[in-house]
């Protein structure tokens, strides 16, 4: 198992600023709601990971669909 803490910045889709959040590499794909540390509203964070291991962070509001 492949496991790794990577950070980076995202930008809330409720008020726009831009947070660090620090994601879990995984071996598999995943999806998670942590609250922005600005506004307090649920992002819903999807981590992809590709074949070759490498993450892809998105973020959508928890009314959004995906």
């Amino acid at each position: 198992m492949n496991e790794a803490l990577q950070s980076t910045y995202v930008g809330c889709p409720y008020c726009g600023e831009s947070i660090e959040v620090v994601i879990e590499v995984l071996d598999e794909s995943y999806e998670y709601i942590e609250d922005c540390q600005v506004c307090c509203r649920p992002i819903v964070f999807h981590v992809e990971i590709s074949w070759s291991g490498e993450p892809t962070l998105s973020v959508r509001s928890e009314n959004e669909l995906f």
